[in-house]
């Protein structure tokens, strides 16, 4: 099998990368260990920067997240059981976040993909990656698992394949550095058959750890509790969860908290991590192959698609012209705003979560913190600047 980029990997990154390429002329194939199904089936949360948002619209998949997606003007911090509302779009000239689904801009992509008749291999076993340092680099696999052994030879490589994904490792350990901080905390996540209780997402910081309401429908929502990631998902009944997200998510005022059947509940672990390089030879990482942000800041996604919008610039110029030097600063000028984008998933989840060996003192310093950057305008318009989405370069 012949194509120009191998793309492995049909997540955000690479079904985004594929979409681009083929708008660019250029040939791609993806394969997917996942079945369609399962990747379209994994409920996960979005929140798409406007700039994520243009991109879908200029690119001819935003028709059903904009009939269908939720767009915020703010966001609320709630601390001392009181709310503050951090209004993004005025702060930032007109920019907004918008709640859509990170499984249905997958579904949105798989369409087009298929639409333009793109060609997508579902349930491949056994990926490996060969002759990354020369110019016919190579992908091997087995079509449906436990198929006979095939191979992709392409100009390019792009390794979207998630954290254990085959490609990161494909880049020698002497070569590449890994960054890597592992959260005290998870988050306990719910999903509930209940209206809205707030009309933007609402970050609480509580002596009982962090909460996070946010909208998924009309009709479902998406609410977050701090746990211990260890913990037995088991030890959470439904009258458990709704108590503590009612104790976090408290205010002085009238406001009440929606109750619903849970229809679904599980817990995540929360780390950062960078890869750095992005690239060796004819490789290219991109998202979660490359980095990962804790989920308080809203980056993942956003990063994903950041990362494949800068490689499919690259790859034009390359086929266009045979110029190489976008592709030489690839990983350079992907790191750079991976970087921002760590430092502000950092700075919003220390912010708003209590750590087990935090003092009064540190606590203090979390709630002055707020304070701070929700009565200094400044410092709100940094905070809403970074939420809807640093520029590309």
């Amino acid at each position: 099998m012949r194509t120009q980029v191998g793309i492995i990997g049909a997540g955000p990154a690479g079904l985004m990368l594929s979409h681009l390429l083929h708008l660019q002329g250029i040939e791609s194939v993806i394969i997917e260990s996942r079945s369609r199904e399962e990747i379209e089936g994994t409920i996960r949360a979005g929140v798409l920067e406007q700039g994520t948002v243009d991109l879908m619209n200029a690119t001819g998949i935003g028709e059903r997240m904009m009939r269908e997606g939720h767009f915020h003007r703010g966001i609320e911090l709630r601390f001392n059981r009181k709310g503050h509302r951090i209004n993004m779009h005025e702060l930032t000239g007109g920019k907004n976040v918008t709640v859509y689904a990170q499984h249905e801009v997958i579904k949105d992509l798989i369409a087009a993909r298929l639409q333009a008749r793109g060609e997508i291999l579902f349930n491949v076993g056994d990926v490996s990656l060969h002759d990354l340092d020369s110019s016919a680099p190579k992908i091997r696999f087995r079509k449906d698992k436990n198929g006979e052994l095939q191979e992709i030879h392409c100009d390019f490589i792009a390794g979207c394949d998630g954290f254990h994904g085959p490609c990161r490792p494909a880049i020698p350990k002497t070569v590449r550095t890994e960054y890597q901080k592992i959260y005290p905390f998870g988050w306990l996540g719910i999903l509930t058959e209940a209206p809205p209780s707030a009309p933007e997402l609402v970050y609480a910081n509580h002596e009982r750890g962090f909460a996070l309401l946010s909208t998924r429908s009309p009709e479902i929502q998406r609410l977050y509790i701090q746990v211990d990631p260890a913990d037995d998902i088991a030890n959470w009944s439904d009258d458990r969860i709704w108590t503590e997200l009612h104790a976090r998510l408290a205010t002085e005022d009238d406001w009440k908290l929606i109750e619903g059947p849970i229809i679904q509940k599980g817990i995540i672990a929360m780390r950062s991590f960078v890869c750095d390089p992005m690239q060796y030879g004819r490789l290219f990482l991109a998202g979660d192959a490359a980095h990962i942000v804790p989920p308080t800041g809203a980056k993942g996604l956003n990063l994903a698609v950041a990362d494949v919008q800068i490689l499919a610039r690259a790859l034009d110029s390359f086929y266009t012209s045979g110029k190489t030097e976008l592709l030489e600063r690839y990983s350079a000028t992907c790191l750079r705003r991976v970087w921002k984008a760590e430092r502000f998933s950092w700075y919003m989840t220390s912010m708003l979560h209590r750590h087990h060996d935090h003092t009064p003192f540190e606590h203090r310093i979390q709630l002055a913190e707020l304070d701070y950057v929700t009565s200094s305008q400044a410092a709100s318009t940094s905070l809403a600047e970074n939420y809807v989405g640093l520029p590309m370069e």
